[in-house]
């Protein structure tokens, strides 16, 4: 990342062309089986249009954030294309899938307050992004027990993270209103 305005949307595409190659197969769990890449578009557009975020390291993190996680992308790869910054702030935000599911629940909720403020962005437009998805298009096999429970887990993710970005904050605040 050069930090210049061409240049860093040049990383952004490419940062997106990545993710959307990599996600090319994959589906939400909402009724209509959503392309995948959409969730970090999502993120990005929330970052950049609703939270006036223009860091582009943060920005393609945003983009990349599940590749390691849902793909087989290594870190090692994202470093390689993207830089040392870019790869490491995809490590802060990525869980450990080898993990239990509760486990890995209850570490983000650990990890997330002392995460560097790049990954705390992220986290906090992916829990936005999540929130408004479950409200408007959630998966077919969720109950409305189960949604609650997300809901607030992703509320106590986020309580952990007051006080480091107001605007982030309010929109994650806007979305759990629409607690089922």
């Amino acid at each position: 990342m050069v930090g210049d305005g061409r240049s860093d949307l040049a990383e952004l595409v490419r940062a997106l062309a990545f993710a959307a190659d990599k996600h090319r197969r994959q589906r939400r769990k909402d009724a209509e089986a959503s392309p995948y890449i959409n969730h970090p578009i999502d993120l990005c557009n929330i970052l950049i249009n609703e939270a006036n975020v223009a860091d582009p390291i943060v920005l393609c993190g945003a983009i990349l954030h599940d590749t390691v996680e849902d793909t087989n992308t290594t870190l090692e790869e994202i470093a390689g294309i993207f830089g040392a910054k870019v790869s490491a702030l995809v490590a802060e935000v990525t869980d450990d899938k080898s993990l239990p599911k509760d486990e890995r629940k209850r570490l983000q909720e650990v990890h997330a307050p002392k995460a560097s403020f790049r990954a705390q962005q992220v986290k906090l437009a992916d829990k936005i992004s999540n929130l408004r998805d479950l409200a408007t298009h959630p998966p077919a096999t969720w109950d409305l027990e189960r949604k609650r429970a997300y809901f607030d887990w992703c509320k106590r993710v986020v309580d952990g993270l007051r006080g480091r970005h107001a605007a982030l904050e309010a929109l994650f605040d806007a979305a759990y209103q629409a607690r089922p």
